[in-house]
């Protein structure tokens, strides 16, 4: 279990499986011109060390450093196609696998998500979007509901993709969503290129986001749910998500 804390920024102290965790962009009321969203993690464990900063309003910058060249591709098609800046710096046991370095950014990256995000206060909150790559027809519906869960229904044909192990393709995205406390719902359409595939769902998941994560006028800076709570504290802390 790691635990985290919030802090003025990435140089704070941090013990070993500890993280700092940074945020803007979460208060209350409404402002004609909203501060932009972004966060820091910096979270360290026995087997990685991770620093995530994420801007939820950005223009696609990306600078990902994972030590793991696929997983660094695929994040960059996220940056730029959901308009996110992002820069990730990794350092894993890769001595033993990509494992645990893949699925320690995943769960980075949803919590620097989580933490931009706030309250949530004025997104559109769901996001749905289909994307090609030739062959492969990969479809993401996603919701920013507070409560973690991921279907996944990729059927990638091959074990790998260059050196990367296409079994981690799952463990990324349910680390995601389990941080960023969204329900996600992936189905392959189409597709016989493994590449193609993870790539296509990489594509339709940026799409998604950039979608549900816009700024609804129309919301005038409340919070999208009925019961008025969007941010689950207690979700955040354990980490969890079901899965179909």
């Amino acid at each position: 279990m790691v635990g985290f804390v919030l802090s003025p920024g990435r140089g704070g102290h941090l013990a070993k499986r500890g993280l700092s965790v940074c945020a803007s962009g979460s208060g209350n009321g409404v402002a004609k011109v909203p501060e932009p969203r972004r966060a820091e993690v910096h979270r360290v464990t026995g087997e990685t060390e991770v620093y995530v900063s994420v801007n939820v309003d950005g223009t696609g910058v990306c600078d990902s450093q994972t030590g793991i060249p696929f997983l660094d591709h695929m994040i960059h098609q996220l940056s730029s196609h959901g308009l996110l800046d992002i820069k990730i710096e990794a350092k894993g046991d890769y001595h033993i696998d990509d494992h645990h370095t893949n699925e320690d950014v995943g769960i980075s990256l949803g919590m620097a998500l989580a933490k931009a995000l706030g309250d949530k206060r004025g997104i559109r909150r769901f996001g749905h979007f289909a994307a090609p790559l030739d062959e492969a027809l990969v479809e993401i519906v996603l919701d920013f509901s507070g409560r973690p869960y991921l279907a996944y229904g990729l059927n990638i044909p091959t074990e790998r993709v260059g050196t990367y192990d296409t079994q981690l393709v799952r463990e990324f995205y349910a680390a995601v969503a389990s941080n960023a406390q969204m329900t996600l719902h992936i189905r392959q359409l189409d597709g016989i290129n493994s590449h193609h595939i993870i790539e296509a769902s990489f594509k339709a998941f940026a799409r998604a986001m950039r979608m549900a994560l816009e700024h609804d006028s129309r919301r005038l800076g409340t919070v999208p749910s009925s019961k008025g709570v969007l941010t689950d504290e207690q979700a955040l802390s354990a980490q969890s998500v079901k899965e179909a």
